[in-house]
Parts: C-alpha cells; sequence; structure tokens
C-alpha cells in the first residue's frame, strides 16, 4: 500500500515539470507547505486533465464514499480508501465512477514503505523510496466529489451530534501501515453543504526488489502516458492498458529512514535521512 508520502517541491516546480497551465479557485488562493510526511486526510495537490491541458487542484487524501450519509461516514470512508488496488479500482462500488471519468496525478518526492517479513530489513523498519532521476513521482490517482446531506449530523440528540464533531477533530483515531499511525480527522470539513474533494492512489504488486520490501508499491505512470490517462474521452480499455506499466521500478532508489516518520507529528528533511542499520539491525 501507499500509507505515508513526501512532497517537498515549491509549488512553482509543480507547475513547470508537469506542464500545468491553469490553477483551481482553490489552487489559486492557497499553497500547500513542502511536507515530509503527508498523511491520510492532509490536502494534498493533484493534476488533472482539461482537454490537451492540465490543471492543478487539492483535495482531501482518502476517497469519500459517495454513499456516506454524515460527516463521520464520510472520515471513515476515507480511512478505508486511501488506495485503489488496480486489480480492481474498475469494478470496486467506490471507485469504478471515479475511474471512468474523474483521474488525476498526484505528485510525490517519494514515499515510505514498512517492512514486511519479506526481505533483509526487521519487520516495520521504515524505508523511503524516490526517484533516481528528476524531482518526482507521478502516482496514478482517482478523485470524486461528496456534498454533505442536507441534514446529516442535524438528526438526533446534541450528544450524537457531538460525538460526530469529535470525530472529525480528533487526531487519536488512526489508521495503521507497518508500525506508523495516521491522523484519522486531521482536517475537519467545513459545515456548509459545498462539495468537498478526496482523492484515492492506485497501487499495484511490487516488483524486484521492492517486492522484499512490501508486497504493493504506488503505481507510477511515465510521462508518455499521462495526456491519455487524464483525457476523460480516453476508452476504458486504452486506460487498463496504461496502467500495465513495465519495469515500474526501474527509476526508482530506496534506503531506510529512522522510525521518526512513524509519528505524524514528526516533520522535516530529516525524516528522509538515510540510517545505517548495521550488521546485528539485518535479517542477513
Amino acid at each position: 500500500m501507499c500509507g505515508r508520502y513526501a512532497l517537498t517541491a515549491l509549488k512553482e516546480e509543480i507547475i513547470g515539470d508537469f506542464g500545468i497551465s491553469s490553477l483551481s479557485p482553490v489552487a489559486k488562493e492557497r499553497t500547500l507547505p513542502a511536507d515530509w510526511n503527508i498523511a491520510p486526510t492532509k490536502e494534498i495537490y493533484l493534476i488533472k486533465g482539461e482537454g490537451d491541458a492540465r490543471s492543478l487542484d487539492i483535495a482531501s487524501w482518502g476517497l469519500i464514499a459517495p454513499w456516506s450519509k454524515s460527516e463521520a461516514e464520510a472520515v471513515r470512508s476515507q480511512s478505508m480508501a486511501i488506495n485503489a488496488r488496480v486489480e480492481t479500482v474498475h469494478e470496486k462500488p467506490t471507485f469504478r465512477d471515479s475511474f471512468k471519468v474523474r483521474r488525476c496525478l498526484v505528485p510525490a518526492s517519494g514515499y515510505y514503505e514498512w517492512a514486511t517479513e519479506l526481505g533483509e530489513y526487521p519487520r516495520k523498519q521504515p524505508i523511503f523510496v524516490s526517484p533516481k532521476e528528476g524531482k518526482f513521482l507521478a502516482f496514478a490517482g482517482i478523485y470524486n466529489y461528496w456534498r454533505p446531506p442536507f441534514n446529516a449530523n442535524r438528526s438526533g440528540d446534541s450528544a450524537a451530534n457531538d460525538s460526530t464533531s469529535q470525530t472529525m477533530r480528533t487526531s487519536s483515531s488512526s489508521i495503521q501501515s507497518g508500525s506508523a499511525s495516521f491522523p484519522s480527522g486531521s482536517a475537519s470539513f467545513p459545515s456548509t453543504r459545498s462539495s468537498i474533494q478526496s482523492v484515492a492512489i492506485i497501487t499495484r504488486e511490487a516488483v524486484n526488489e521492492l517486492a522484499q520490501v512490501h508486497h504493493r508499491m504506488p503505481l507510477f505512470l511515465p510521462e508518455d502516458r499521462w495526456q491519455l490517462w487524464l483525457d476523460t474521452d480516453t476508452p476504458l480499455p486504452e486506460v487498463m492498458n496504461l496502467l500495465q506499466v513495465e519495469e515500474p521500478d526501474r527509476n526508482l532508489r530506496f534506503w531506510p529512514v529512522a522510525p521518526k516518520v512513524n509519528s505524524i507529528r514528526n516533520n522535516g528533511a530529516e525524516l528522509i535521512a538515510p540510517i545505517d542499520l548495521g550488521e546485528s539491525e539485518t535479517l542477513f
């Protein structure tokens, strides 16, 4: 899976490297800070296609199930849909409509994975994966919009509503990835009925050395596939073919990092600094 990643580039660098020609109203007004520890429910950049052009937008990480009837339900559904498996994204009810017409790219400087028992690293050892060349990885993603029902969280007694509000604000609820915990509700939804945009990152089976770290990895798209992926007029059989990427690990490198990344409270360039495990801390 992909449960934590980094994006340390400036907005201007993203615009230049991805050939972006327009910004959404939200992306015009706001600039997200460099972040070495992006967790689910945080706001992230995504890139959309508009004809032959590309636009930059901002959304919450974790796709909200379209049938969510309250903000509390929306948060719970987000925590279970940060990733969409490439093998089933076209057929799962949560993802299939977005896959047809709302595809995007999610820019990243690199991502974290927590080692399983498959390889040489100790179990739950955090690993950082980044490109050998270039500043960015381009995750294949899908996005959607969710509008709170008019009476969401307005029925029932005040105690129930207070409980829902607490669910939205709490940072103690978490999703687990390896030994890392992710706050489920680090950003509150607006109290109006305006649409909330959310996004999921598509994953695939890991290959080669990365498969010795974890059995899943994000699906990266080469630049020559970006436009067809973003174009809503691309036939679905062709879209499926775009996701069949040969040698998906060709431009990747990875190394162990300190467990400070396990806590969402930690941030900064030191999180991706390589560490020396030493012979006593590897399995072989």
